[in-house]
């Protein structure tokens, strides 16, 4: 190298303000192209003073505080946004979880089996009885049809409310069996047994109704006699009056009540009667 070459070189380097001062100049950019050292050290020597420095701090301290202030002053005086935003969000939770709720893939729950409360009032309904339910007809048993199943019920029901044994079911039944067939029977002599429900007709005398009693010995009146509930009361009532009817063969004790002339023609139901009581009680 030459001598000029060198001297050149010195003097570019020692004369700073040939270069440009532009911030966009490549003599101030990082990197490979530092600034010239006299400059470095310059600017080192003023940021160490102490006075700098302390200036530097406060000013760092004052930015500092009036942002914390703003940002505070901010949230004091506007808080509706973040409110609405908590709020919108809280919104789309709900809205997922209704929806996770109302999925059709699960099944419906069972509804939980609860107890009554021990001191919990009875609602308005808790006091009225069930309805009783209607009791299914009798099965017809020993050469009877329905119809009369029907009545052999009604005389042993009677009797059952009576308190009577079943003998006295028997005699009544046998009784029954003899006198009518068990069927309501109305007469030809009384016009106005016709006028009730009845199961056919008779001719003896003034005879209705399932024990063929008549009203003319006192037993009742027409339209009582042909009732079948009431016949067999009646017929109860005066079984009961006979002394020792227990020990008696049903067609004695049969006898006694209806006093026919025919007393031994009870005694050919017995079994049946027996038969019908048995399935019905």
């Amino acid at each position: 190298m030459r001598p000029d070459q060198n001297a050149e070189q010195k003097q570019t380097a020692t004369r700073p303000d040939d270069r440009s001062t532009d911030a966009t100049s490549t003599g101030w950019t990082a990197g490979r192209h530092r600034r010239p050292e006299p400059q470095r050290r310059a600017g080192r020597a003023l940021l160490g003073s102490t006075p700098v420095r302390a200036a530097l701090a406060t000013g760092l301290t004052c930015c500092l505080g009036v942002a914390a202030f703003a940002g505070t002053r901010h949230a004091d005086t506007d808080p509706v946004p973040v409110r609405d935003a908590l709020a919108d969000r809280a919104a789309v939770a709900a809205e997922a979880e209704r929806r996770a709720s109302r999925s059709l893939d699960r099944a419906p729950a069972a509804p939980p089996t609860l107890s009554p409360s021990p001191t919990a009032k009875p609602g308005p309904g808790a006091s009225r009885k069930p309805k009783p339910v209607r009791p299914v007809r009798p099965r017809p048993v020993a050469g009877l049809d329905q119809l009369q199943m029907d009545n052999a019920r009604t005389i042993v029901d009677v009797g059952q409310g009576l308190k009577l044994p079943r003998r006295g079911l028997v005699v009544a039944v046998s009784t029954a069996m003899q006198e009518s067939d068990l069927r309501n029977l109305a007469s030809n002599v009384l016009p106005e047994s016709s006028e009730y429900p009845h199961q056919g007709s008779g001719s003896d005398h003034d005879s209705v109704g399932l024990f063929q009693q008549r009203p003319s010995s006192g037993w009742g009146s027409v339209r009582d006699l042909m009732r079948p509930a009431y016949a067999a009361r009646v017929f109860y009532g005066a079984l009961l009056k006979v002394p020792g009817w227990q020990e008696m063969s049903v067609t004695a004790a049969a006898q006694s009540v209806q006093v026919s002339a025919f007393p031994d023609a009870y005694a050919r139901h017995e079994e049946r009667a027996a038969a019908v009581v048995a399935a019905l009680v």
